[in-house]
């Protein structure tokens, strides 16, 4: 990657050394406006969205995740391992998880075509390499990759700037905390060429202890403008360094040690912690490479086709105490006349991703019909295996990196949609929007999971299901008015289990595809001083895969079908001009979340199955009420904010008891910042952002791990607290 950044680094001086021309730069902006745009919901789209652009993104890009940046629009929860917004991160729309979540960028699927997840931590920093986000909430419109069954983010990477631009930020803060980024930009060459790139380094120690962070990563892209033609080459990539901090924090532990992190553990004989393995940490590499082209054939009609390939590989080590050497395909050892059936080893799980294929739409827009002809073909292929790489005084053959489970893994995934929008009669639009999915996925070769069902050894694995599925969805959006807009509408959507879903499944258990009915209507009105709206939802599932509570050996949560549940909700916004230098805006949501007839599964110590019939539950992780407040102040080159977030009580598991609860929380955070001009820049921004501004004692995450030992119920819950109050602190030079 060095070689490749001191080239765009060469190829970008070069362009400074230009002089760039004057030239009509209306075309290219117009352009690169028509790309990307099949998938973006406007404002005539009967469903319900928020649109985050590149200033507001840039306000508080300071170091943390994009899931962050993201807490202030309707139903978004967002969750920090570490507990400060950067490494690993997760995101919740109304009560969804991410493996739900649709995520695009330039219209290609980002979610791991396996995991159906994104790891942010794989691509850190990309906010500042972007030009807007939008979130669509419930099924939204037609797009590529993982299914949406909570909600939809379209991420859009910057648009080439017509005038040359250098700029250079840093930020440091609690807990060691900083990042350092610089990005330039060439402007328009010869009245056809442009170059943009961006190189960013963040580390933090993290809030818990050794939750540290090394994340570094670049951005690139090169467009080509003629005419009505765009042809713009992107490259992105990161590297991360993350310490283990999946664990969770023990329920007795939150009095008296918050920051405590028990990965990594040494344990003595007598089972006494004696130290921490320093090395244990997630360690990955990802290459996103993407050609975009936009032929604009008359003022009405143009095409987006992309190519895209994401390049893969990582590892991670772990510590493991007193572990049974059968496990790991190693033979028991006699020592000083014992036999020796467990103990400490260091294991080390690999894989390798390789992800390819295209995109592309044919849009149409004329004074009464936009319309959309769009889809893609992409393909996946990687390898999961894992290694013992020492085993504490083990005697024996050994072989270096003794590998003891392998797996592979290929997916295929396409799809084709038409869709339109057509104004029926003054200020009413009628939406129709239909798509065809194929998915053949499988998996073969040996689990990392030891089947203690069989004659021991590791489970073997053997996964190769088609899926075809059909997607409709149709609304009414109607324009009251100058001041007051009304939609409907009603979706269908399906998805198909992720490799978790297959590999981490009980046994006499074969997880299956779901769907989801999706029902929404909405009003909005505004004037220019003041906005009101209301999104009603209601979101009825056949076969949901929820959320158990519980987890794998790695922290990644569990899933299972549950025949019949539904999501139902109000989320309300409004927003007001204060004066001419205050804004206030807001939102809530109010939810109910509920399995109509559920079952809960337990284990006792001889793994007996033993079922526990509940009835209509809370479904896990679906807080009932969450609220967002920001107010807003400039003036004079002088900005201030106050964001306050309310996420209500939730549960970790399906059943809704006490000892499965997340309380309810309430944190503010407050930034402000002072731009001005000096000789020779364009802007310098001195920036302050305290997050957790009361010091609230709050956690965003848990699990539990429930059995039945002698003939009593044990639940183990194990939560994620979040920092105290903590501060970033910028500074930005644009030239």
């Amino acid at each position: 990657m060095n070689k490749n950044l001191m080239a765009v680094a060469g190829l970008l001086m070069i362009g400074f050394s230009s002089v760039a021309q004057e030239v009509d730069s209306l075309s290219m902006v117009r352009l690169q406006e028509v790309q990307v745009v099949s998938t973006r919901a406007s404002k005539k789209t009967p469903i319900a969205f928020s649109n985050l652009s590149k200033e507001e993104i840039r306000k508080q890009n300071y170091a943390q995740d994009i899931p962050f940046l993201l807490t202030q629009t309707p139903s978004v929860v967002a969750t920090s391992d570490a507990g400060t917004g950067i490494g690993y991160t997760g995101i919740r729309v109304r009560g969804t998880d991410a493996t739900r979540i649709n995520i695009t960028n330039n219209g290609v699927p980002m979610n791991d075509a396996e995991s159906h997840s994104l790891f942010w931590v794989n691509m850190p920093d990309l906010a500042s390499s972007l030009e807007d986000i939008q979130i669509q909430r419930g099924v939204g419109s037609s797009t590529s990759g993982a299914g949406a069954f909570g909600a939809s983010i379209n991420m859009k990477t910057a648009s080439v700037s017509s005038t040359p631009y250098g700029e250079v930020s840093g930020s440091y803060g609690s807990f060691n905390t900083h990042k350092e980024s610089v990005k330039i930009g060439t402007g328009l060459l010869k009245e056809h060429w442009a170059f943009d790139a961006r190189l960013s380094n963040i580390g933090s120690d993290g809030y818990i202890d050794r939750a540290s962070s090394d994340l570094k990563s670049y951005f690139f892209q090169a467009g080509y403008y003629n005419n009505n033609t765009i042809v713009k080459f992107i490259t992105f990539g990161g590297k991360e360094k993350t310490y283990h901090a999946w664990n969770g924090l023990p329920e007795n532990k939150l009095e008296s040690d918050r920051r405590y992190n028990s990965c990594g553990e040494i344990e003595d004989e007598a089972g006494n912690v004696v130290g921490f393995y320093d090395d244990q940490h997630d360690n990955y590499a990802q290459t996103n490479y993407q050609m975009l082209f936009t032929q604009q054939f008359t003022p009405s009609l143009n095409l987006n086709v992309t190519f895209h390939y994401t390049d893969g590989a990582g590892y991670y080590q772990e510590y493991k105490n007193k572990r049974t050497l059968k496990e790991f395909g190693l033979n028991p050892f006699e020592l000083n006349g014992e036999t020796i059936k467990k103990s400490n080893l260091i294991r080390r799980k690999q894989m390798t991703n390789d992800f390819g294929g295209a995109v592309f739409s044919l849009n149409h827009q004329s004074d009464k019909l936009t319309s959309s002809i769009g889809g893609g073909v992409n393909k996946y292929g990687g390898d999961h295996f894992g290694r013992v790489i020492w085993v504490k005084n083990y005697i024996g053959d050994l072989a270096p990196d003794h590998e003891y489970y392998r797996n592979s893994s290929e997916k295929l995934d396409a799809n084709i949609y038409a869709k339109a929008n057509y104004e029926v009669a003054k200020g009413l639009n009628i939406y129709a929007d239909m798509q065809y999915r194929h998915i053949n996925y499988k998996i073969n070769g040996v689990n990392d999971n030891w089947d203690w069902t069989g004659d021991g050894e590791m489970q073997k694995i053997n996964v190769n299901n088609k899926y075809n599925f059909f997607n409709p969805k149709a609304g009414l959006f109607y324009q009251i008015n100058r001041n007051n807009t009304a939609y409907a509408s009603v979706s269908v959507a399906h998805k198909e289990p992720t490799r978790n879903n297959f590999t981490d499944a009980k046994f006499g258990e074969t997880p299956t595809s779901e769907m989801l009915l999706d029902y929404e209507a909405g009003y909005t009105f505004t004037n220019g001083t003041f906005l009101a709206g209301v999104n009603l939802y209601y979101m009825k599932y056949k076969d949901q895969l929820i959320l158990t509570g519980e987890v794998n050996d790695i922290g990644e949560p569990l899933a299972a079908n549950v025949p019949d549940s539904y999501r139902m909700g109000m989320e309300f916004q409004l927003g007001a001009k204060i004066t001419k230098n205050l804004k206030w805006s807001g939102n809530l949501t109010l939810s109910k979340n509920r399995i109509k007839d559920y079952t809960e599964v337990l284990y006792d110590e001889d793994y007996n199955k033993i079922e526990n019939y509940i009835g209509s539950t809370k479904i896990s992780f679906s807080p009932d009420l969450t609220f967002n407040s920001l107010f807003s102040f400039e003036h004079k080159g002088w900005n201030a904010n106050l964001q306050s977030t309310f996420v209500g009580k939730q549960y970790v598991d399906n059943t809704g008891r006490d000892a499965s609860e997340l309380d309810s929380y309430f944190v503010n955070n407050l930034r402000g910042g002072y731009t001005f001009q000096l000789k020779g820049t364009k802007a310098i921004s001195l920036n302050l952002m305290i997050n957790n501004l009361f010091n609230a004692t709050y956690e965003s995450n848990g699990f539990v791990y429930s059995y039945i030992n002698d003939g009593e119920r044990h639940d183990e819950m194990s939560y994620f607290p979040q920092a105290g109050t903590n501060v970033l602190a910028n500074i930005t030079f644009r030239f």
